[in-house]
């Protein structure tokens, strides 16, 4: 990596820093990519030989608590977010199920979260302030270069820097969780039910059993009701998170350890909770409750989106593809997610089931190449059944896959470059699906 700058000190006017820094790339002809946390795994915020600018410096927010809108800076975390929304009894409309991740790189890879019948992140954007190439900054919204809005939601950093976004929030709630165990088959069916209940559910999501014995035959669905008219207790973190972290470690590779995580959120849930906890509580867990600090092996994220209705087939492929390549699948959760109107990039095009899976593999050569192979057979069942696969993960999908998930990439791709012609913003996913060589 030829250097990283980040911002830093900036509260009212970072443009003439971020200035600084895209022409000095410009003129070392150092290809820029923005990063924030760096989470994703398929090289989305980095590019060999060029410039990373660091986005955390920039973390400044504002609530128009009139309007009900979040001005905020990209480089801010959601758990900072939370924290500051909580104090004015407010909360995030969409977002991921942990907080450790920036607004900017968010917005970037178009996000998801576990809100039920709800639309990606984009569906909540008002506006944003965007630093083009030439270095103009311009103001997108569905109304004010509505295209470039729609190209930077789930852009991933190639058309330009994101400075700031305004964001719709909504009132903090209390909610008691009630959970059912269901056979896969009837999950679908089972989702609907309970989220379309008189009563409303802020949060729903499901947790698939991965032990051996029932190997993705028995879907854990938790919901959320809000409990009218109760006390807003102060913002924590979820509790024995120690205790969770000591049995979810110990199913890596491990029968028996799977089997009583399963036992154990059967009865508990993945969040043990008292009678009643705020959205904001459920939402602040950032990911290093769970992450693998093991130097020999490291943990693997896949999605990959389909219809409702295809769901238990989708699983049945699953079922045969997973153990034929040895994986050590350690989680599976399913969310909901509503057709996304506002993204270009969109991979909600209609009512999908997110099926996010991790898997554990040793840090080695042949480990990689036998990820690489069953990530390839998964991306197939996804799309022979009107699904598709989320994007911010490893590299693994061939050109051809990508452009039969994403058939609007190639039109994508084009404007980035109309956008952006010295192909100034760069990254390694857009130097092999999208850049000139490869197109």
């Amino acid at each position: 990596m030829a250097e990283v700058c980040s911002v830093s000190g900036v509260r009212d006017h970072p443009e003439e820093q971020l200035r600084t820094h895209l022409q000095h790339a410009r003129v070392s002809k150092l290809p820029l990519s923005i990063a924030g946390t760096r989470h994703t795994m398929g090289g989305q915020t980095f590019t060999p030989g060029g410039m990373i600018l660091d986005m955390l410096g920039l973390h400044e927010m504002h609530l128009d608590d009139q309007r009900n809108i979040l001005q905020v800076q990209a480089g801010a975390r959601w758990s900072s977010v939370l924290w500051y929304l909580h104090e004015r009894g407010r909360s995030i409309q969409v977002m991921q199920s942990n907080s450790s991740f920036s607004v900017g790189g968010s917005l970037s890879a178009n996000c998801h979260g576990w809100q039920p019948m709800s639309p990606p992140i984009s569906s909540t954007v008002v506006a944003f302030r965007l630093l083009l190439s030439d270095g103009t900054v311009i103001r997108c919204s569905r109304e004010e270069h509505a295209e470039l809005f729609s190209l930077a939601l789930g852009g991933y950093g190639l058309f330009g820097i994101l400075i700031d976004a305004e964001l719709s929030v909504s009132a903090n709630e209390c909610y008691r969780a009630t959970r059912w165990v269901v056979p896969s088959a009837e999950y679908a069916a089972c989702y609907e039910e309970q989220t379309k209940r008189a009563a409303p559910i802020g949060l729903a999501y499901g947790r698939v059993n991965v032990e051996s014995d029932h190997f993705l035959r028995e879907i854990l669905l938790s919901t959320y009701g809000v409990l009218p008219h109760r006390f807003l207790s102060p913002l924590g973190k979820p509790g024995l998170a120690g205790v969770r972290r000591l049995v979810f470690r110990g199913s890596i590779g491990n029968a028996y350890g799977k089997a009583l995580r399963w036992k154990l959120e059967k009865r508990f849930g993945q969040i043990p909770l008292a009678s009643g906890v705020t959205r904001n509580h459920l939402l602040n867990e950032g990911v290093e409750v769970f992450q693998n600090r093991s130097t020999a092996s490291t943990d693997i994220l896949q999605e990959y989106f389909v219809p409702p209705a295809q769901l238990e087939p989708f699983l049945e492929r699953v079922r045969a593809i997973i153990p034929a390549h040895g994986a050590d699948l350690l989680n599976v959760t399913i969310r909901f997610v509503a057709p996304d109107q506002e993204s270009f990039l969109r991979y909600a095009d209609q009512d999908l089931f997110a099926l996010v899976m991790l898997f554990n593999q040793p840090r080695t050569q042949q480990a990689d190449q036998r990820m690489a192979g069953m990530t390839c057979e998964l991306i197939d069942a996804a799309l022979a059944l009107g699904g598709r696969y989320y994007l911010p993960y490893r590299l693994h999908a061939t050109i051809e896959q990508f452009y039969r998930a994403y058939p609007q990439a190639q039109q994508f791709f084009k404007l980035k470059r109309q956008y952006d012609p010295e192909e100034l913003f760069q990254n390694e996913w857009y130097r092999k699906y999208g850049a000139r060589s490869g197109n």
